[in-house]
């Protein structure tokens, strides 16, 4: 090999190694400027007290301040597609819920598969539904519940907060887990809906555990399971779904993604840091006060959840057959 030759496959060689050690350079110094996190729901939701509680530790964190971007609409479609189309460079991240993982299979005409073009960052947390009914209703449990719809069949109000919503699609798990049949009546919000329990107008509801929660301690509502896999540490007498009713779980599912293509070195940064946040003991405290347990995972794990839950939405929304509206 002449010189000349050596020569120019050791330069090859040194320019090989540039990409990879700019990509490092860059997560290195990342970032220099303010992060946003788009939330497609309202300001003071849950979904956006999450990415609030998480972004302030990222800012802490980062040493950049994290700017919460609430853009609701079309079931959280409009902040995907937002997040979809922005740069992929850490920079814009998107609070994902069990509305990503439900809207594939409701809306048919998407500009946008969540799969491909979000890149999972990291899992935050993982809150159960409640499955509650009024006090004066003849079913104390699970399976006193479902012999009652099955005598009565057509003749129970499920409320849900919409078409599609999370807790309608797992009130129709439900039903067709435990073969029962039952009417299905959306509200515009969670408080309508309760406010139709409470007066009997409708039966029972799939709700988020924290909306819930005191109307349970005072009596006002009767809370027959959880539908998470474990029982709830802020209500431990209260049995789950699926201790009764074996293969049912519906839980809300929620974390950070980033647009396709995003550097996995900036992607590692970021889970690594929220993972320390979710398991830091203040951090921790706050997410079960608002009844959801944090869930640290890597970015390839809280990917499989996004795929499997995906799967899993799709076929009752399928089954189901709804649509959104």
């Amino acid at each position: 090999m002449t010189l000349a030759r050596r020569h120019l496959l050791h330069l090859a060689a040194a320019a090989a190694t540039l990409p990879a050690a700019s990509r490092f350079a860059w997560a290195q110094t990342y970032p220099t400027r303010p992060l946003h996190i788009v939330v497609g729901f309202g300001a003071g939701t849950g979904l956006d007290t999450y990415a609030r509680l998480i972004g302030q530790w990222l800012a802490e964190r980062l040493g950049q301040p994290v700017v919460i971007d609430n853009r609701p609409g079309a079931g959280t479609n409009l902040a995907t597609e937002f997040v979809v189309n922005a740069a992929p460079d850490g920079y814009t991240l998107l609070m994902a819920s069990t509305a990503a993982f439900t809207n594939a299979a409701l809306y048919d005409n998407l500009r946008f598969n969540f799969i491909r073009d979000i890149a999972p960052v990291a899992s935050l947390s993982r809150g159960a539904f409640v499955m509650v009914v009024n006090p004066s209703f003849p079913a104390k449990t699970v399976p006193e519940f479902i012999a009652h719809a099955k005598t009565n069949p057509g003749k129970i109000n499920m409320a849900s907060g919409g078409i599609g919503t999370a807790n309608h699609v797992a009130g129709e798990l439900f039903k067709a887990t435990a073969g029962v049949d039952m009417q299905h009546v959306p509200y515009r919000t969670d408080g309508a809906a309760i406010t139709d329990l409470l007066g009997d107008r409708v039966q029972v509801y799939f709700v988020a555990l924290a909306g819930a929660a005191e109307l349970i301690k005072t009596g006002k509502l009767r809370a027959l399971a959880v539908t998470t896999p474990d029982r709830s540490p802020a209500f431990p007498d209260v049995p789950t779904v699926g201790e009764s009713l074996p293969g049912y779980e519906a839980s809300l599912r929620n974390g950070l993604g980033a647009p396709r293509g995003t550097p996995a070195d900036i992607i590692a940064k970021l889970n690594a840091t929220i993972n320390a946040g979710l398991n830091d003991p203040t951090i921790k405290a706050r997410f079960a006060a608002l009844g959801t347990e944090t869930v640290p995972l890597t970015a390839a794990e809280f990917g499989k959840i996004i795929v499997d839950e995906t799967e899993k939405w799709g076929k009752v929304i399928r089954g189901a057959n709804i649509k959104a509206q």
